[in-house]
């Protein structure tokens, strides 16, 4: 098999394929095997047809279809072995000589693919990022003591009007045109969560138990997301959440401290540590965006496309041009990301070892709240093993290049990256809550209470 390499652009080549006759033979003979199995003729029994009856009966032309068919995934492949190229996505296969069927010929093809595109390595001791300063407010500490007192805190029910932070029970009703499209009684919800229907907050606060009353708002849900309903809310009962006093009772209710003052500097401690992680998420994520930066990396124009329709086709949204053209950008610089860390896989020789692997599919089964056994099998079930084990390369590389780089707060002190090396559940943590702030703001999800 002689096999030729042309570069139509950085992120796309052209094979051309020429297999002489006796390379192809071995197929054309699988494929008389196989076809002898699939007809019946009388006076032969099923696969045992010879090939000149299979000739006469079928046609010689359809017996070398088959064997083309079958055997152009291998001599792509070792087309592509030959030309060392990294494929991308589906190929475009031409036949442009196939044997005569009266004569044994050469087969000819061309394949058009995109490929992974040379990548060039900025040098990572060039690159300098700036984080923000690591600083512990009062009103940090007070949020997070704030957060742990609601924790014990208890409902109290009041005769007042609600407003926002209290609890109401509440019946709901969602009408469009005067058709009832969906009811519910006794639905808890905390005023101000903003996690149900668009205006429900606001139409509560105010509102007594015993009130009722009626305000538009499109539909979160259902087979009719979207549409205005004219939705009617009553208010069954108003409660508030009663806080426990701030003391050193408190404190050994709450946890292992004695007094409210050792409670409140270990609380202090935790704030500053989670500062600390989130200054070492920002180092890494501007570090990748200053090698993005320095480094040119094309990439293939109908890889971005499959991803922004897939995207857009999971949203119903193939029709909004201007979030189009946001998830477009968005894929392109993840491509880019991906080829650039790769890269830097091979430069230095990046190796995945076992109890990494099991450390980050730990982490992740916590992020989709699956046991790690479950998990794990749904990777393998998926032939996803290869993928995580790439991902975990990639974060690997940018930590070499974190390494390198210069990274200084805003004050100008140099930060030590390996202080700030997180347990596996402070970065399970840190990446959920990267993901959750990554979400489109546009994006409505129900909660029921």
């Amino acid at each position: 098999m002689k096999s030729a390499v042309e570069n139509l652009n950085p992120t796309r080549v052209k094979l051309t394929v020429e297999v002489p006759f006796d390379e192809l033979k071995p197929s054309l003979d699988a494929a008389y095997k196989t076809i002898a199995t699939q007809v019946q003729i009388p006076g032969f029994r099923r696969g045992k047809v010879p090939a000149r009856i299979i000739d006469q009966r079928v046609g010689r032309g359809a017996v070398l279809e088959e064997a083309i068919n079958s055997a152009l995934p291998t001599f792509y492949g070792q087309a592509v072995e030959e030309a060392k190229i990294r494929p991308l996505g589906q190929p475009e296969v031409e036949i442009t000589e196939a044997p005569d069927p009266a004569s044994d010929g050469d087969l000819k093809f061309s394949i058009e693919v995109d490929v992974r595109p040379d990548v060039q390595v900025p040098d990572f001791s060039t690159l300098s990022v700036t984080v923000d300063d690591v600083a512990v407010a009062d009103d940090d500490v007070d949020a997070e003591i704030t957060a742990l007192r609601q924790r014990f805190g208890t409902l109290v029910g009041v005769e007042r009007a609600a407003a926002e932070g209290d609890f109401v029970s509440i019946d709901l009703k969602a009408d469009i045109d005067g058709d009832e499209i969906d009811a519910v009684t006794g639905v808890s919800y905390e005023i101000g969560s903003k996690n149900m229907l668009e205006g429900l907050d606001e139409a509560l606060v105010g509102m007594s138990a015993g009130e009722t009353k009626t305000f538009t708002a499109p539909l979160a849900g259902g087979d009719r997301e979207g549409q205005d309903a004219e939705v009617t809310v009553t208010v069954q009962s108003v409660k508030e959440r009663e806080l426990p006093e701030l003391d050193d009772d408190f404190a050994q209710l709450a946890s292992e401290f004695d007094t409210l003052d050792e409670l409140t500097a270990d609380i202090r401690g935790q704030v500053e540590r989670a500062k600390k992680m989130q200054q070492g998420v920002q180092a890494r994520d501007k570090v990748l965006d200053a090698l993005l930066e320095a480094a040119d990396i094309p990439v293939p124009p109908a890889l971005v496309e499959a991803e922004v329709h897939s995207h857009l086709e999971n949203e119903n949204r193939l029709e909004d041009d201007e979030h189009r053209a946001e998830v477009s950008e968005n894929a392109t610089k993840a491509l880019q990301a991906q080829f650039l860390l790769d890269a830097i896989v091979e430069q230095e020789k990046v190796s995945v070892t076992q109890p990494e692997l099991v450390e980050y599919l730990v982490m992740s089964a916590q992020q989709y709240g699956m046991s790690p056994d479950a998990f794990a099998k749904a990777v393998d079930e998926a032939g996803q093993v290869q993928a995580m084990v790439a991902e975990v390369a990639r974060r690997k590389a940018l930590a070499v290049a974190l390494e390198q780089a210069k990274v200084t707060d805003e004050s100008g002190n140099t930060v030590d990256l390996e202080a700030l090396r997180p347990q596996a559940d402070e970065v399970a943590d840190l990446e959920q809550s990267d993901e959750e702030s990554d979400e489109d703001a546009d994006e409505d999800t129900e909660h029921t209470h």
